[in-house]
């Protein structure tokens, strides 16, 4: 199931949302514009490793590992992976700046992120993988999202079989079944599999279910009146 959009205009130009995805884009094609060894070296160097902040071991890069908690939130992995973060913020973000206003919506989403960074750092303190990527930031945005604008529908593309289906859906249904995917996929992962921090999906999420009321300039559960399906 992927989200394609909602139907949820924002009243404010998403200013930040832009910036976020613009800056994130741009980093990436720094990234694999320095040749393969030195896209490696810019993980090690600006990803975030647990293991520096939790374990005491020596950072592999040359800044201090609280500042890589920030810049890993502007690396990824490949295309994919910079494409699906970007569909989900670009669907998602515009509403919650449009709720908390420019300015606490960017300390919202890095917040978010340092979250989502610290969760996983605790959890696996001693793991030498470094962290990348915006989805523990955008998980805190959906988790907002869930709680502003739970009845906003959404579209999905389904895949059954070879031909994919488009349907709406409730953002309440949409955003808990993608968290009790990352619930699940988390409780099964491995600290040795270089794969997705799923933990810091699940952190960023909880940091954003936290911080939405603090931040939110729109009452919660706003819409919450009709059943799961809008």
């Amino acid at each position: 199931m992927i989200p394609i959009s909602d139907d949820n205009p924002s009243r404010m130009t998403p200013l930040v949302t832009w910036i976020l995805i613009g800056a994130s884009v741009l980093v990436f094609f720094w990234q694999i514009g320095t040749g393969e060894e030195a896209y490696e070296a810019s993980v090690y160097t600006y990803g975030f490793v647990p293991v520096s902040l939790f374990g005491g071991a020596p950072s592999p890069g040359p800044y201090w590992p609280w500042i890589t908690i920030l810049t890993s939130m502007f690396l990824h992995g490949g295309f994919a992976h910079l494409g699906g973060n970007m569909l989900y913020l670009w669907i998602f973000g515009n509403n919650i700046e449009d709720a908390m206003g420019h300015a606490r919506f960017l300390a919202f989403y890095l917040l978010s992120g340092a979250g989502a960074a610290l969760s996983e750092g605790l959890i696996y303190p001693g793991s030498e993988i470094p962290m990348i990527g915006a989805s523990g930031a955008i998980s805190g945005v959906l988790a907002a999202y869930l709680l502003i604008f739970p009845r906003a529908r959404i579209t999905v593309i389904v895949p059954l079989g070879v031909l994919p289906y488009t349907m709406k859906i409730s953002a309440l249904f949409v955003i808990g079944f993608w968290f009790l995917i990352q619930l699940l996929q988390a409780g099964m992962s491995d600290p040795n599999d270089p794969g997705v921090a799923w933990w810091a999906h699940v952190g960023g999420f909880a940091a954003g279910l936290a911080l939405t009321p603090l931040f939110s300039r729109y009452p919660l559960f706003g819409r919450l009146r009709r059943g799961p399906w809008g």
